[in-house]
């Protein structure tokens, strides 16, 4: 991975990114009403609702990186990452309401089965979707490969997932074409149902990191794993852990031996740290250390993964 390490870079390619999202939904909005209208098409309606919520949430997603990026101040010793948390649950309650509305008219129009109209001006919208969001999932993929930044690399995974939405959404219209009316309504609800799902999932990160939720397992084992590299470590106790935005935040306790200065002991919490950074880029790393005699022994390795796997 070819990652940006100039802090200015950064803000510059995810901001363009998060500029691009916002215009190429915009864009599909307008081509996307005209075509409802003209159409009546419930599954178009399906794919105008979804960009909708795109550039809406493209928005908030812009927002949020904007005061996530502020470096941490007086008020804010810990930074800015959770307003991207923040940003998630406001975007999940409005794919929400709007899923939920969607839904309603999917099944009118499955009960009506009412016919679409100018079915290949719906096909050649659908089509001309389907190539602008490639086209920014493809720019956003360079930006994740430059940046590495999470806020990017989840809009672009709700990107990639309109793909298939409009791609489901052109396959409703040509069978709808064919007299099969019924596949509009239908798929009106399963893009809905898709929609709601990817709310849940928002919701659930969202709260997940507001909540301070512990990173997962493997990360916890390769931290331990990290601290008896360090030639003279003793024990590890007390492992806590935690995000807010694209920061990772790891805290630890690194038992030593009694006899040794410390000059000596502050040298092997350095050379810990340094050992992290390289695993955990731009993580905020915070070492204690104790004396092997205050703290409670331990037989290995395997009860020290069960404690933090408990926390």
């Amino acid at each position: 991975m070819s990652q940006s390490s100039h802090p200015q870079e950064y803000a510059y390619l995810i901001n363009r990114a998060g500029h691009a999202a916002i215009i190429a939904a915009s864009l599909l909005i307008i081509v996307k009403l005209v075509a409802w209208f003209m159409t009546g098409s419930s599954s178009i309606l399906a794919a105008l609702t979804d960009s909708l919520m795109d550039v809406t949430t493209s928005v908030i997603n812009l927002f949020a990186i904007k005061i996530a990026l502020q470096p941490a101040d007086k008020e804010h010793r810990f930074g800015h990452g959770k307003a991207e948390s923040l940003a998630g649950l406001a975007q999940a309650a409005f794919i929400s309401g709007s899923s939920i509305f969607l839904m309603i008219n999917g099944v009118s129009a499955l009960v009506n089965n009412q016919p679409i109209h100018a079915s290949s001006i719906g096909i050649s919208v659908m089509i001309f979707s389907l190539l602008v969001t490639l086209a920014l999932v493809l720019f956003q993929g360079y930006v994740v490969r430059k940046t590495n930044s999470m806020a990017i690399k989840a809009d672009a995974l709700h990107y990639r997932t309109d793909i298939m939405l409009n791609g489901s959404v052109l396959l409703a219209i040509i069978l709808a074409s064919y007299g099969w009316h019924w596949a509009d309504g239908v798929f009106a609800i399963a893009v809905s149902l898709f929609i709601l799902y990817g709310a849940w999932e928002i919701g659930v990160q969202s709260i997940d990191a507001l909540m301070d939720k512990q990173l997962p397992q493997e990360d916890q084992e390769l931290i331990i794993k990290r601290a008896y590299s360090v030639k003279g470590v003793r024990g590890v106790h007390d492992l806590r852990t935690r995000y807010s935005g694209y920061i990772k935040f790891i805290q630890l306790h690194l038992e030593l031996d009694d006899e040794q200065s410390l000059f000596d002991a502050h040298q092997k919490a350095d050379d810990l740290e340094l050992i992290l950074e390289t695993d955990f880029p731009g993580a905020d790393i915070l070492i204690h250390l104790d004396p092997i005699s205050v703290v409670p022994e331990r037989n290995s390795i395997d009860e020290i993964q069960a404690q933090a796997s408990t926390k």
